[in-house]
């Protein structure tokens, strides 16, 4: 699902005109709306204006008499935005850092280069970008009453975002696949590495085909804020990035299938893959408590790794389920949302959806000891330090198990320590 909140053509009708009989307004701010209640008729005069905060007087023409309506609706929160930067920053930080590392660790290994670890490195690729482009943005963008960032990012990034996402549960559903071939067929084809590579490039001229329509669609205007019946417009100036369709159906017929193609079926698929490894690997029980100890270790080792590559689809699936659920809901009953909270309830969602980009590395970096010992090494030589990791175990994470020994740099020889940090 997309990332932005969709302003839809109804509600950008609704906010031409104060003076109407209409017993809401719906303010857009950045993409988003906040409700402002009047009674029937009013003769409505904006006393004091911020981006979230608006001073509305009521005057009865009958009684002369002036009141306030609503004051202060969605006041800004100090500590609710800056709960939102920290909280923004820190998934920034963690899932750029963290997925860079994982990407140059195995880049760097060739041993490390098979099926399964070229597609876990394409993931991280797209939490990367994910990272870099669009959540500085969708900071920017919550934070202020406008769009500040130009044309080509307000197409940009809807269009990264949601190839991004593509990219990640397509890579999920490579994996799962590769290891369902490799588990359940184990003596028929096999992926290559070769392979993977096609698989990936693949996988990005899809998502890229599937995210063209942000491309069309998405547009700056200054349109909601035009027709505003004041005595002064503040908005005159201001413009908000919006997507723009041919029709309410076309977008709805774009969104719903976005939610069925790239959450509900991959997941499912995926779901199905992973439940027919459980039941094959359960069967293989007593097979393995009579193999030998190389064998059984194998064993064990193909299981922490299938056990890891679970956590991270469950982990995909539950930080992207609220934000789909929002929009869902977003999509079909948009009046249903309260509207003050509507910010909230938005960044609480799209936070925890962000939070996906941090799952990979943390995971992998739990579950996977030689990434661990990678990393040690690798930090250990960027601060001039003579360690690197003495064995790697046998690790079955494509198609044949291999037993894999890392000598250390002492046994390798003499070396200066300027050379160790030009490895770096």
């Amino acid at each position: 699902m997309l990332l932005f909140l969709q302003v839809n053509q109804l509600a950008t009708n609704t906010c031409k005109d104060l003076n109407n009989e209409s017993t809401f307004l719906w303010c857009l701010k950045s993409g988003r709306f906040c409700e402002l209640l009047a009674a029937p008729q009013p003769t409505l005069k904006l006393m004091e204006a911020s981006p979230t905060s608006y001073n509305i007087s009521n005057t009865s023409t009958g009684l002369g008499q002036r009141t306030w309506v609503d004051s202060n609706v969605c006041p800004p929160s100090v500590s609710g935005t800056t709960l939102l930067i920290v909280a923004y920053s820190t998934v920034i930080a963690v899932g750029l850092v963290g997925n860079a590392c994982l990407v140059f660790i195995i880049s760097r290994q060739k041993e490390m280069r098979n099926v399964t670890n070229i597609l876990i490195a394409n993931l991280s690729c797209s939490d990367i970008l994910m990272c870099v482009v669009c959540l500085p943005v969708t900071v920017i963008y919550t934070l202020m009453d406008r769009w500040i960032l130009g044309e080509t990012l307000c197409k940009v990034t809807p269009f990264v975002q949601c190839m991004s996402v593509t990219v990640s549960i397509f890579s999920l559903v490579l994996i799962a696949l590769e290891r369902h071939q490799l588990i359940i067929h184990p003596t028929g084809w096999t992926p290559a590495p070769g392979h993977s590579y096609l698989a990936v490039a693949v996988t990005w001229m899809v998502a890229c085909f599937i995210s063209l329509p942000f491309l069309s669609f998405n547009i700056l205007t200054n349109a909601p804020f035009q027709n505003l019946s004041l005595p002064f417009n503040p908005f005159s100036d201001h413009v908000i990035c919006m997507e723009l369709w041919p029709s309410e159906r076309n977008r709805l017929a774009y969104t719903t299938s976005l939610l069925l193609f790239q959450y509900c079926l991959p997941l499912l698929l995926i779901l199905v893959c992973y439940l027919r490894i459980f039941l094959r690997l359960r069967r293989r029980k007593d097979m393995v408590e009579q193999a030998t100890e190389a064998r059984q270790r194998k064993a064990r080792s193909a299981q922490r790794i299938n056990a890891m590559l679970v956590v991270i689809v469950v982990a995909f699936a539950l930080c992207w389920l609220p934000l789909n659920v929002f929009n869902t809901i977003f999509d079909w009953y948009h009046q249903v949302l309260p509207s003050c909270q509507h910010d909230v309830i938005f960044s609480a969602c799209h936070l925890t959806a962000m939070a996906s980009t941090c799952v990979n590395p943390v995971v992998y970096g739990f579950l996977n000891t030689n990434f661990q010992k990678e990393l040690k090494a690798t930090l250990q030589r960027c601060h001039c330090g003579w360690g690197v990791p003495e064995t790697y175990e046998s690790f079955p994470l494509s198609t044949v198990a291999t037993d894999v020994t890392k000598v250390s740099s002492m046994q390798r020889g003499s070396l200066i320590r300027s050379e160790q940090c030009a490895h770096c």
